[in-house]
């Protein structure tokens, strides 16, 4: 599967690039503005996009009208097929957000049960739909909304007519747009059936097509099945374990998830890993020291699974949750920057690509304390050393490289161990073991 040697970059498109809250149908060719941004992607080492909702939707893209018509606020579905021409030609592959779950108030099919109501050919296509009952928008009827949201939908996906929809669309995509993969918006909700007739689906359009779902809490083996259902999932225990560890510097956090994740439950699993997304405070915002900034991307690189990196966190941007509200973290950005944390991400993609051992090795911990970790991943007759001292202080670690000597990717140096290594402080190494 390409994903496992990937490095994905998420972009929030009607963020990006700037499209007005509310939805009034004028068509606004806002699309083409991430074309802008490919040459910065490349330079990154990124060669997937994950793109948030891109489709018609009421106001924020979760709130789907359409699958069928790109989000007039973008542009046109000529303007999303040009882009996605480009980001081929540039070697990068594209992952849309398949928002199955539910939809907006102003899809059509729902806007035709509210206007004919017992008679409308749809009223089995949404659940709960009671006509015996009102709800909060004075309908006359109530229908289950996601998580107690009545703004957004929720599909029968037990009616064959829905499913049947929902795939033509996928389809659709695939034929136009030429996508590469899905990532399914909370997965965790999804009718388990409708993600296994998805993967069937997919599987006889394109080879390789990757499927990954929203996870948050729970077992992600109920997802997780390289053949008959899920490709990956969303860590969101790791991301949590990441910054934690790094905020309390306690790094025994994040190796107890990665040991009961790697050792465990989801060995030889490609989880797709993230510092902050769409949904959450920027890390920038939530470290309590700037100087962790570049260790916490190391570690996502350095830990088994598939790195996914926030579009403007890569040089540092904040973004905090207002009021209950995800504006702030879904900024509009005339271009991209480039700075050192840029550099250092870059190079981490460069080494992540080119190592097995980063992408299937096993994971074993060689050396803990609060302050640092040391970390071994093998794969095959390839070693790799993952070294982090989170300390503004030197720290010199004790333990059985099993070999004399290493070379460290991220700057070219070679190392003798002797016991163990000396740590900088707030330093990261990737020993490639000889």
């Amino acid at each position: 599967m390409w994903s496992y040697e990937s490095v994905v970059y998420q972009i929030y498109p009607l963020g990006l690039c700037g499209a007005p809250w509310e939805n009034d149908g004028s068509v606004v060719p806002r699309i083409s503005h991430v074309a802008e941004w490919i040459p910065h992607i490349k330079k990154l080492g990124a060669d997937a996009v994950y793109f948030c909702p891109l489709f018609d939707s009421d106001r924020h893209g979760y709130d789907t009208r359409d699958y069928t018509r790109l989000d007039p606020r973008l542009g046109t579905n000529e303007d999303m097929k040009k882009l996605c021409d480009e980001l081929h030609e540039n070697g990068i592959r594209i992952v849309l957000d398949g928002v199955f779950n539910h939809v907006g108030r102003g899809y059509s099919a729902f806007q035709d049960v509210l206007r004919n109501r017992e008679n409308s050919p749809y009223k089995d296509w949404f659940c709960g739909v009671n006509f015996g009952w009102n709800n909060c928008y004075n309908d006359g009827l109530s229908y289950e909304g996601w998580e107690g949201h009545n703004e957004l939908v929720k599909w029968n996906l037990r009616n064959e007519e829905v499913v049947q929809h929902i795939l033509s669309a996928v389809g659709g995509w695939i034929e136009e747009f030429d996508i590469d993969g899905l990532r399914l918006d909370v997965a965790y909700s999804l009718d388990m059936d409708f993600m296994r007739r998805l993967r069937q689906f997919v599987d006889t359009k394109k080879a390789d097509f990757w499927l990954v779902g929203e996870m948050i809490h729970g077992d992600y083996n109920r997802l997780l099945d390289e053949h008959n259902m899920l490709h990956s999932v969303t860590n969101y225990q790791a991301y949590k374990g990441i910054w934690s560890s790094f905020n309390d510097m306690n790094m025994f956090e994040i190796n107890h998830t990665l040991e009961q994740h790697f050792c465990g439950m989801y060995r030889g699993k490609h989880l797709l890993n993230f510092v902050d997304n769409h949904d959450v405070n920027r890390l920038a915002s939530t470290l309590k020291v700037k100087e962790h900034l570049p260790l916490v991307y190391g570690m996502l690189y350095g830990i088994p699974g598939i790195p996914c990196i926030y579009y403007g966190s890569e040089w540092g941007i904040e973004g905090r949750k207002e009021n209950g509200g995800d504006e702030a973290l879904r900024p509009s950005l005339e271009k991209p920057q480039w700075n050192e944390l840029c550099d250092f991400i870059a190079k981490l993609s460069r080494v992540h690509k080119e190592e097995k051992a980063l992408c299937y090795g096993d994971f074993c911990k060689l050396f803990l304390t609060n302050h640092q970790i040391v970390f071994a991943r093998k794969f095959e007759n390839e070693k790799i050393l993952v070294a982090i001292n989170a300390s503004p202080d030197e720290f010199r670690a004790n333990f059985n490289a099993g070999t004399e000597r290493a070379v460290d990717l991220l700057t070219g140096e070679e190392i003798v161990f002797s016991g163990g290594a000396d740590l900088p402080g707030y330093s990261v190494a990737y020993w490639k073991c000889s």
